[in-house]
């Protein structure tokens, strides 16, 4: 199939070994971050808060929180050109839902006269939090709509990435508990620019299941 989207996707791989040499342009980074901003969310809620470390000091600390597993992703933390922490609001609260209809009556998506019947939707948010006021699984799933919308708009950039489950959750988020402020982060992205000769996967043809073994159209 030939088509640009088809293509991007065709393009994409998980990055092995990223080129520490290059870096991405601001421009660039503009545009995913906007993307970002952009990805979609149940009730428009944006339970989310990504975390970028580029600069030396704040890539140490991240190096720092392989010392017990997952080391094979350590060097991503230097070569590649940021690290993106991917993190969810496990407490989201009818609080947090007003900053966003507060926000949609600036950008006059909705009226101030409107305002309290926007909370209606907010039952999604209470359906998926439990007695301890704990949205986790709800917010997390948000987060990952998130990531998805990064890694194709990477593609769409040409720029590699790497999604990086295999990451000391704990250590992680102790380690930007500041910076996290509450927020939970279970997922981190490196992205970049693969290196010409030590990234094997780049080389490898992509492997997907066949389409009919997927899809049920009824």
């Amino acid at each position: 199939m030939k088509h640009p989207i088809i293509e991007d996707l065709l393009w994409r791989h998980a990055t092995k070994k990223y080129d520490a040499t290059r870096k991405i342009p601001q421009q660039d980074l503009d545009v995913l971050f906007e993307a970002m901003r952009l990805s979609a969310s149940s009730i428009n809620s944006q339970p989310w808060r990504f975390i970028v470390i580029e600069g030396s000091a704040a890539r140490e600390r991240m190096s720092k929180t392989f010392i017990h597993k997952h080391e094979y992703n350590q060097p991503h933390v230097f070569d590649s050109s940021q690290i993106i922490l991917f993190a969810y609001n496990p407490h989201y609260t009818r609080d947090d839902y007003a900053k966003v209809i507060d926000k949609s009556i600036e950008d006059k998506r909705i009226t101030q006269e409107d305002r309290n019947s926007a909370f209606d939707v907010f039952v999604f948010a209470e359906v998926n939090t439990d007695e301890a006021g704990d949205t986790s699984c709800w917010t997390k799933a948000q987060t990952y709509l998130a990531f998805g919308n990064v890694l194709h708009t990477l593609a769409r950039l040409r720029i590699d990435s790497t999604p990086i489950e295999g990451i000391d959750i704990e250590l992680v988020n102790e380690e930007f508990k500041k910076e996290l402020n509450g927020y939970q982060c279970d997922v981190a992205l490196a992205i970049g620019y693969h290196h010409p000769d030590d990234d094997y996967n780049a080389k490898l043809p992509k492997s997907r299941l066949n389409l009919n073994d997927i899809l049920v159209r009824i």
